[in-house]
Protein backbone atom coordinates (compact mmCIF):
# COMPACT_ATOMS: atom_id res chain seq x y z
CA UNK A 1 0.00 0.00 0.00
CA UNK A 2 1.30 3.57 -0.40
CA UNK A 3 1.96 5.83 1.65
CA UNK A 4 -0.78 8.02 0.78
CA UNK A 5 -2.89 5.07 0.50
CA UNK A 6 -2.17 4.28 3.99
CA UNK A 7 -2.86 7.57 4.84
CA UNK A 8 -6.45 7.75 3.68
CA UNK A 9 -7.00 4.33 5.02
CA UNK A 10 -6.10 5.82 8.60
CA UNK A 11 -8.34 8.72 8.46
CA UNK A 12 -11.07 6.54 7.03
CA UNK A 13 -10.70 4.01 10.30
CA UNK A 14 -10.01 7.06 12.35
CA UNK A 15 -13.55 8.94 11.37
CA UNK A 16 -15.68 5.89 11.77
CA UNK A 17 -15.13 6.52 15.38
CA UNK A 18 -15.97 10.19 15.59
CA UNK A 19 -19.89 10.07 16.07
CA UNK A 20 -19.39 7.92 19.27
CA UNK A 21 -16.59 9.69 20.09
CA UNK A 22 -18.47 12.90 20.47
CA UNK A 23 -21.37 11.84 22.07
CA UNK A 24 -18.52 10.42 24.78
CA UNK A 25 -16.95 13.63 24.89
CA UNK A 26 -20.10 15.54 25.17
CA UNK A 27 -21.23 13.62 28.18
CA UNK A 28 -17.86 13.96 29.70
CA UNK A 29 -17.40 18.09 29.10
CA UNK A 30 -20.99 19.42 28.60
CA UNK A 31 -20.38 21.32 25.84
CA UNK A 32 -20.99 20.78 22.48
CA UNK A 33 -17.90 22.65 21.06
CA UNK A 34 -15.95 21.58 23.33
CA UNK A 35 -16.46 18.06 22.55
CA UNK A 36 -15.91 18.73 18.94
CA UNK A 37 -12.51 20.17 20.05
CA UNK A 38 -11.93 17.40 22.47
CA UNK A 39 -12.39 14.89 19.74
CA UNK A 40 -10.56 16.72 16.91
CA UNK A 41 -7.48 16.77 19.30
CA UNK A 42 -8.13 13.05 20.21
CA UNK A 43 -7.89 11.99 16.47
CA UNK A 44 -4.80 14.64 15.72
CA UNK A 45 -2.98 12.56 18.71
CA UNK A 46 -3.55 9.16 17.25
CA UNK A 47 -2.79 10.32 13.94
CA UNK A 48 0.68 11.39 15.49
CA UNK A 49 1.17 8.58 17.39
CA UNK A 50 -0.46 5.69 15.39
CA UNK A 51 2.52 4.04 14.87
CA UNK A 52 3.53 3.09 18.70
CA UNK A 53 -0.21 1.32 18.44
CA UNK A 54 0.26 -2.25 19.09
CA UNK A 55 -3.30 -3.55 18.69
CA UNK A 56 -3.04 -4.84 22.02
CA UNK A 57 -6.46 -3.24 22.09
CA UNK A 58 -8.52 -2.17 19.30
CA UNK A 59 -8.48 0.65 17.66
CA UNK A 60 -11.87 1.52 19.27
CA UNK A 61 -10.19 1.08 23.00
CA UNK A 62 -7.26 2.79 22.15
CA UNK A 63 -9.49 6.10 20.85
CA UNK A 64 -11.16 6.10 24.07
CA UNK A 65 -8.22 5.84 25.76
CA UNK A 66 -6.76 9.45 24.17
CA UNK A 67 -10.56 10.49 24.51
CA UNK A 68 -10.85 9.95 28.14
CA UNK A 69 -6.72 11.59 28.84
CA UNK A 70 -8.44 14.78 26.50
CA UNK A 71 -11.23 15.05 28.26
CA UNK A 72 -9.65 14.65 31.57
CA UNK A 73 -6.99 17.15 31.00
CA UNK A 74 -9.61 19.33 29.92
CA UNK A 75 -11.77 19.33 33.09
CA UNK A 76 -8.79 20.18 35.55
CA UNK A 77 -9.42 23.84 34.68
CA UNK A 78 -12.33 23.18 37.09
CA UNK A 79 -14.86 24.50 34.76
CA UNK A 80 -18.37 22.70 35.78
CA UNK A 81 -20.96 23.23 33.27
CA UNK A 82 -24.44 23.46 34.52
CA UNK A 83 -28.02 24.95 33.92
CA UNK A 84 -29.60 27.75 35.57
CA UNK A 85 -31.56 25.23 37.84
CA UNK A 86 -28.47 24.26 39.05
CA UNK A 87 -26.79 27.00 40.84
CA UNK A 88 -30.22 28.73 42.46
CA UNK A 89 -33.63 28.23 43.30
CA UNK A 90 -36.52 29.39 40.85
CA UNK A 91 -37.37 33.61 41.15
CA UNK A 92 -40.44 35.33 41.56
CA UNK A 93 -41.55 36.99 38.53
CA UNK A 94 -42.06 39.99 40.12
CA UNK A 95 -38.40 39.95 41.70
CA UNK A 96 -36.88 38.49 38.10
CA UNK A 97 -34.04 40.35 37.06
CA UNK A 98 -31.77 38.88 33.68
CA UNK A 99 -28.07 38.67 34.76
CA UNK A 100 -25.71 36.90 32.13
CA UNK A 101 -23.18 34.43 33.42
CA UNK A 102 -19.91 33.78 30.91
CA UNK A 103 -20.57 31.29 28.25
CA UNK A 104 -18.60 28.37 30.27
CA UNK A 105 -21.00 28.53 32.52
CA UNK A 106 -23.59 26.85 30.89
CA UNK A 107 -24.62 23.64 29.53
CA UNK A 108 -24.75 23.61 25.88
CA UNK A 109 -27.56 21.89 23.91
CA UNK A 110 -26.29 19.28 20.80
CA UNK A 111 -27.66 17.65 17.52
CA UNK A 112 -28.53 14.50 17.55
CA UNK A 113 -26.89 13.97 14.69
CA UNK A 114 -23.22 15.03 15.73
CA UNK A 115 -23.58 12.25 18.87
CA UNK A 116 -25.88 9.30 17.89
CA UNK A 117 -24.71 6.12 16.51
CA UNK A 118 -26.66 6.51 13.14
CA UNK A 119 -27.46 2.26 13.19
CA UNK A 120 -28.22 0.46 16.61
CA UNK A 121 -29.94 -1.90 18.45
CA UNK A 122 -33.33 0.14 19.53
CA UNK A 123 -32.87 -0.59 23.03
CA UNK A 124 -29.30 0.88 23.06
CA UNK A 125 -31.12 3.90 20.81
CA UNK A 126 -32.84 4.47 24.16
CA UNK A 127 -30.03 4.63 26.66
CA UNK A 128 -28.13 7.01 24.19
CA UNK A 129 -31.03 9.04 24.16
CA UNK A 130 -31.63 8.89 27.52
CA UNK A 131 -28.05 9.80 28.23
CA UNK A 132 -27.78 12.80 26.32
CA UNK A 133 -30.85 14.77 27.84
CA UNK A 134 -29.96 18.07 29.10
CA UNK A 135 -30.97 16.84 33.09
CA UNK A 136 -28.47 13.64 32.78
CA UNK A 137 -25.88 15.29 31.54
CA UNK A 138 -26.17 17.94 33.72
CA UNK A 139 -26.22 15.67 36.48
CA UNK A 140 -23.40 13.69 35.31
CA UNK A 141 -21.25 17.61 36.05
CA UNK A 142 -21.95 17.08 39.31
CA UNK A 143 -19.55 13.77 39.38
CA UNK A 144 -15.98 13.96 39.70
CA UNK A 145 -14.05 13.71 36.16
CA UNK A 146 -12.85 9.79 36.22
CA UNK A 147 -16.48 8.66 38.59
CA UNK A 148 -17.95 10.63 35.41
CA UNK A 149 -15.89 8.56 32.52
CA UNK A 150 -16.21 5.19 35.14
CA UNK A 151 -19.83 5.55 34.93
CA UNK A 152 -20.18 6.58 31.34
CA UNK A 153 -18.30 3.73 30.25
CA UNK A 154 -19.75 0.92 32.08
CA UNK A 155 -23.46 2.69 32.53
CA UNK A 156 -23.83 3.77 29.48
CA UNK A 157 -21.53 2.41 27.01
CA UNK A 158 -21.81 -1.13 28.44
CA UNK A 159 -18.11 -1.48 28.53
CA UNK A 160 -16.73 -4.69 30.93
CA UNK A 161 -15.17 -3.36 34.38
CA UNK A 162 -11.98 -4.53 32.82
CA UNK A 163 -11.88 -2.90 30.06
CA UNK A 164 -12.45 0.62 31.62
CA UNK A 165 -10.02 -0.44 34.16
CA UNK A 166 -7.24 -1.54 31.40
CA UNK A 167 -8.31 2.49 29.80
CA UNK A 168 -7.67 4.20 33.08
CA UNK A 169 -4.52 2.22 34.45
CA UNK A 170 -6.26 0.78 37.67
CA UNK A 171 -7.91 -2.30 39.04
CA UNK A 172 -11.50 -3.84 38.62
CA UNK A 173 -11.91 -3.21 42.11
CA UNK A 174 -11.30 0.63 41.71
CA UNK A 175 -13.27 1.17 38.85
CA UNK A 176 -16.45 -0.81 40.94
CA UNK A 177 -15.89 1.18 43.78
CA UNK A 178 -15.96 4.51 42.18
CA UNK A 179 -18.91 3.10 40.04
CA UNK A 180 -20.94 2.98 43.12
CA UNK A 181 -19.77 6.30 43.92
CA UNK A 182 -20.91 7.37 40.79
CA UNK A 183 -24.16 6.07 41.41
CA UNK A 184 -24.85 7.29 44.48
CA UNK A 185 -24.26 10.73 43.71
CA UNK A 186 -26.04 10.62 40.53
CA UNK A 187 -29.44 9.10 42.43
CA UNK A 188 -29.32 12.03 44.85
CA UNK A 189 -29.58 14.03 41.61
CA UNK A 190 -32.00 12.13 40.42
CA UNK A 191 -32.22 13.64 36.79
CA UNK A 192 -36.28 13.96 35.90
CA UNK A 193 -37.22 11.18 33.63
CA UNK A 194 -38.67 11.96 30.15
CA UNK A 195 -40.89 10.25 27.75
CA UNK A 196 -39.06 8.15 25.06
CA UNK A 197 -39.83 10.57 21.95
CA UNK A 198 -37.93 8.26 19.18
CA UNK A 199 -39.55 8.52 17.02
CA UNK A 200 -42.52 10.76 18.16
CA UNK A 201 -45.81 8.44 18.85
CA UNK A 202 -49.40 10.47 17.96
CA UNK A 203 -50.32 11.96 21.36
CA UNK A 204 -47.06 13.15 21.29
CA UNK A 205 -46.84 14.23 17.90
CA UNK A 206 -50.65 16.49 18.38
CA UNK A 207 -48.82 17.85 21.82
CA UNK A 208 -46.33 19.37 19.87
CA UNK A 209 -48.49 20.76 17.58
CA UNK A 210 -50.18 22.09 20.06
CA UNK A 211 -47.70 23.83 21.51
CA UNK A 212 -46.64 25.40 18.35
CA UNK A 213 -49.99 26.89 18.01
CA UNK A 214 -50.18 28.16 21.40
CA UNK A 215 -46.86 29.40 21.17
CA UNK A 216 -47.14 31.51 17.59
CA UNK A 217 -50.91 32.54 18.89
CA UNK A 218 -49.44 33.34 21.85
CA UNK A 219 -52.18 32.12 23.37
CA UNK A 220 -51.52 31.71 27.14
CA UNK A 221 -54.49 29.86 28.43
CA UNK A 222 -53.89 26.95 25.44
CA UNK A 223 -50.11 27.14 26.08
CA UNK A 224 -50.16 26.30 30.11
CA UNK A 225 -52.58 23.69 29.37
CA UNK A 226 -50.01 22.15 27.82
CA UNK A 227 -47.60 22.75 30.48
CA UNK A 228 -47.05 20.70 34.04
CA UNK A 229 -48.18 22.65 37.37
CA UNK A 230 -44.65 22.61 38.33
CA UNK A 231 -42.85 23.16 34.60
CA UNK A 232 -39.31 24.96 34.44
CA UNK A 233 -38.43 27.99 31.98
CA UNK A 234 -34.41 28.56 31.48
CA UNK A 235 -32.58 31.07 29.22
CA UNK A 236 -29.26 30.59 29.24
CA UNK A 237 -26.90 32.66 28.86
CA UNK A 238 -29.17 34.39 31.77
CA UNK A 239 -29.09 32.55 35.18
CA UNK A 240 -33.24 33.53 35.88
CA UNK A 241 -34.95 30.48 35.59
CA UNK A 242 -39.26 30.13 36.65
CA UNK A 243 -41.19 27.41 37.82
CA UNK A 244 -44.85 27.35 37.45
CA UNK A 245 -48.03 28.46 35.20
CA UNK A 246 -48.36 31.71 37.42
CA UNK A 247 -44.44 33.10 36.83
CA UNK A 248 -43.91 31.36 33.37
CA UNK A 249 -46.77 33.82 32.39
CA UNK A 250 -46.34 36.74 34.00
CA UNK A 251 -42.79 36.62 32.58
CA UNK A 252 -44.18 35.47 28.66
CA UNK A 253 -46.46 38.91 29.09
CA UNK A 254 -44.42 41.07 31.09
CA UNK A 255 -40.78 40.96 29.48
CA UNK A 256 -40.96 37.95 27.23
CA UNK A 257 -44.06 39.79 25.50
CA UNK A 258 -41.40 40.33 22.57
CA UNK A 259 -41.84 37.03 21.28
CA UNK A 260 -45.46 37.59 20.83
CA UNK A 261 -45.74 36.93 16.95
CA UNK A 262 -42.97 34.23 16.57
CA UNK A 263 -42.62 31.49 14.31
CA UNK A 264 -41.50 27.77 15.47
CA UNK A 265 -39.08 25.53 13.18
CA UNK A 266 -38.95 21.77 14.34
CA UNK A 267 -35.59 20.47 15.41
CA UNK A 268 -34.22 17.98 17.61
CA UNK A 269 -31.44 18.20 20.32
CA UNK A 270 -30.54 16.24 22.97
CA UNK A 271 -32.80 13.55 22.16
CA UNK A 272 -35.98 15.92 22.57
CA UNK A 273 -38.25 17.86 20.62
CA UNK A 274 -36.50 21.48 20.07
CA UNK A 275 -37.63 24.54 17.96
CA UNK A 276 -36.03 27.24 16.09
CA UNK A 277 -38.01 30.44 17.65
CA UNK A 278 -37.53 32.91 14.92
CA UNK A 279 -38.72 36.80 16.29
CA UNK A 280 -40.71 39.08 14.02
CA UNK A 281 -37.39 41.09 12.67
CA UNK A 282 -37.59 44.69 13.15
CA UNK A 283 -38.07 45.73 9.49
CA UNK A 284 -41.17 44.22 9.09
CA UNK A 285 -39.88 42.39 6.34
CA UNK A 286 -39.92 38.59 8.16
CA UNK A 287 -38.06 36.87 10.95
CA UNK A 288 -34.84 36.63 12.74
CA UNK A 289 -33.45 33.58 15.23
CA UNK A 290 -33.92 34.60 18.70
CA UNK A 291 -33.87 31.09 20.40
CA UNK A 292 -33.21 27.75 20.54
CA UNK A 293 -35.79 25.81 22.59
CA UNK A 294 -35.57 22.25 24.26
CA UNK A 295 -38.21 20.98 25.44
CA UNK A 296 -38.81 18.05 28.23
CA UNK A 297 -41.77 15.82 27.76
CA UNK A 298 -42.88 13.70 30.66
CA UNK A 299 -46.34 12.11 30.97
CA UNK A 300 -47.93 14.04 27.62
CA UNK A 301 -47.25 17.06 28.97
CA UNK A 302 -44.18 19.52 29.05
CA UNK A 303 -41.96 19.52 32.02
CA UNK A 304 -39.10 22.30 30.74
CA UNK A 305 -38.72 24.69 28.19
CA UNK A 306 -35.14 25.76 28.10
CA UNK A 307 -34.62 28.65 25.89
CA UNK A 308 -30.49 29.09 24.84
CA UNK A 309 -30.45 32.41 23.60
CA UNK A 310 -26.74 32.51 21.79
CA UNK A 311 -28.35 31.64 18.31
CA UNK A 312 -25.00 32.63 16.94
CA UNK A 313 -23.64 29.89 17.95
CA UNK A 314 -26.35 27.13 18.22
CA UNK A 315 -28.66 27.92 14.73
CA UNK A 316 -24.94 27.54 12.42
CA UNK A 317 -24.37 24.38 14.51
CA UNK A 318 -28.00 22.60 14.43
CA UNK A 319 -28.11 23.71 10.50
CA UNK A 320 -30.96 26.06 10.80
CA UNK A 321 -31.90 29.15 8.81
CA UNK A 322 -30.25 32.19 9.67
CA UNK A 323 -33.69 33.84 8.55
CA UNK A 324 -37.29 33.61 7.61
CA UNK A 325 -39.12 35.35 4.93
CA UNK A 326 -42.74 36.84 6.00
CA UNK A 327 -44.76 33.50 5.26
CA UNK A 328 -42.16 31.92 7.22
CA UNK A 329 -39.95 30.17 4.75
CA UNK A 330 -36.02 29.97 5.14
CA UNK A 331 -34.60 32.77 3.35
CA UNK A 332 -31.44 31.19 1.62
CA UNK A 333 -28.04 33.01 0.75
CA UNK A 334 -28.73 33.81 -2.47
CA UNK A 335 -31.78 35.60 -1.92
CA UNK A 336 -32.07 39.27 -0.72
CA UNK A 337 -32.27 39.93 2.98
Amino acid sequence: MSDLAATQDLDSRLEQHRRELTGYCYRMLGSSFEAEDAVQDTMVRAWRSFDKFEGRSSLRSWLYRIATNVCLDMLNAGNRRARPMDLSGPTPVAQAQLNARPEITWLEPVPDGRVLPSVVDPAETAVERETIRLAFVAALQHLPPKQRAVLILREVLAWKASEVAELLGTTVASVNSALQRARATLSEQSPASSDAADPLDEEQQQLLERYVAAFEGYDMKALTALLHEDATMSMPPYDLWLRGHDDIVGWMLGVGDVCRGSRLVPTVANGAPAFAHYHPSADGEGYEPWALIVLELSEGKVGGMDFFLDTKRWFPLFDLPARLDKTGAPVTEEEPA
